[in-house]
């Protein structure tokens, strides 16, 4: 019987040492075990192995009997701790929020006017940005801080030095770099949940309507009245929502062009370009830097209520800023008979 212990302390002993797993010494020891067994019921009474290991079968029968109940025992309780497990933790399902997105948007999701549907929305939502500058910085920062599934931005610049006074999404390293790009890799920096879909290219009359058609929602935060047109007119060809902003220096203001929704489109309000010289852009007359954070992150507030049906966002209004003295008001827009995008 000494023997017999030594080897089942030799199996363990040096298995651990050698690095075999608990499993495969736990094996070796059963296959010794029915080795054993056998041994006992073929061989005769009164044999000198059966002397050295015992002497009767019933007692290795006993310590099988244990043995056996243990086992199961221990298959039974690793299965009740798995299905445990599993209830506690049940696997994500498809289209469900992840313990991380549900942390990162609790804020929104206490709103009552957004809450789990409203989050929902802004997941699956697709917003156009036109222009990775002044407005579409904080802009873009916001939609994707705030988890809107799909975001393409397009602008045919690249970052210059002068622009860092107010485009706060770009940073001094990245000067020369295309701004779409630039944008792209601060908004998956701060959210690694969203979709970015960077166009380096200005939006022109051939592909806009194309374009639009992927997205629900366009913001146009350029300074070009050129491409203001252009985007209006797509925008009402697609029946999609336009945000519109602009500056100029201490002033801005902000508009939710829809008339599918019977709100006014940009041409009503603006039937044709000013005279040159009377609409100077930010580069000709200058602009204060925060103001189009200010301007831009509305721009961001209205997308979020239109993607969520929250609240009322400015359809048939014009929200106009005065940083330089601290004043806000709103004047009401009413469409134009004979606009020729939307006729009115």
């Amino acid at each position: 019987m000494l023997a017999l212990i030594v080897i089942v302390a030799g199996i363990w002993g040096l298995g651990h040492l050698m690095g075999a797993s608990r499993k495969a010494r736990l094996v070796l020891l059963a296959g010794l075990y029915l080795v054993l067994l056998l041994t006992h019921l073929v061989l005769p009474d009164g044999h000198p192995i059966r002397a050295q290991t015992g002497g009767s079968v019933a007692p290795w029968l006993i310590l099988g009997g244990f043995g056996a109940l243990g086992a199961g025992y221990a298959l039974v309780l690793r299965r009740l701790r798995a299905r445990a497990t599993a209830q506690a933790a049940p696997p994500e399902r498809p289209g469900s929020f992840s313990a991380a997105e549900l942390d990162r948007y609790a804020r929104h999701i206490m709103l009552r006017e957004l809450g789990g549907p409203g989050q929902k929305a802004l997941r699956e939502a697709r917003v156009l940005v036109i222009g990775a500058g002044g407005l579409g910085a904080p802009a873009l920062q916001y939609l994707a801080a705030a988890g809107v599934g799909t975001i393409g931005v397009i602008d045919g610049d690249t970052v210059e030095n002068s622009n860092l006074q107010r485009q706060i999404i770009h940073s001094d390293a990245r000067i020369g770099m295309p701004k779409v790009f630039s944008a792209q890799a601060a908004m998956e920096a701060l959210n690694p949940f969203v979709t970015v879909r960077p166009y380096h290219r200005r939006l022109d009359a051939e592909t806009a309507e194309a374009l639009f058609a992927d997205y629900d929602l366009i913001l146009d935060g350029t300074d070009n009245l050129t491409t203001r047109y252009l985007a209006n007119d797509a925008a009402v060809a697609m029946g999609k929502p336009l945000i519109s902003g602009a500056l100029s220096q201490w002033e801005g203001q902000i508009s939710v062009f829809a008339p599918a929704r019977g709100a006014p489109c940009y041409r009503c309000i603006f039937p044709e370009a000013p005279a040159a010289g009377l609409a100077p852009s930010c580069a000709e007359a200058g602009v204060l830097g925060p103001l189009p954070g200010v301007i831009g992150a509305m721009m961001a507030v209205e997308a979020v209520k239109l993607i969520a049906g929250a609240g009322q966002p400015l359809l048939g209004e014009m929200l106009i800023y005065d940083a330089l003295w601290g004043e806000t008001r709103k004047i009401a827009l009413k469409r134009r008979t004979g606009c020729a995008t939307c006729g009115g």
